[in-house]
């Protein structure tokens, strides 16, 4: 593994053909790699956002009875 420029440890094919890809979308390698992160920040947040939805779908009954649980009875209310 070579270091490069940026500090990264790569392996010369991944940097080269990092290079090539760069070079196809008129990028320099920094706004290459820097583009594949937030690409990559992007998907995460998707899915998280995907999964938490997910989560308050199923678990929706769970709430709507807390809630109306916490009307009558004093004490814990739902979060």
């Amino acid at each position: 593994m070579a270091k490069t420029q940026m500090g990264a440890r790569v392996d010369e094919d991944v940097a080269e053909l990092a290079k090539k890809r760069a070079a196809d979308l008129g990028l320099s390698i920094g706004d290459y790699l820097a583009r594949l992160v937030q690409d990559d920040a992007s998907g995460l947040r998707s899915r998280a956002v995907d999964a938490a939805a997910l989560f308050l779908a199923e678990h929706q009954t769970v709430f709507d009875e807390a809630e109306g649980s916490s009307r009558t009875a004093r004490g814990a209310h739902a979060a």
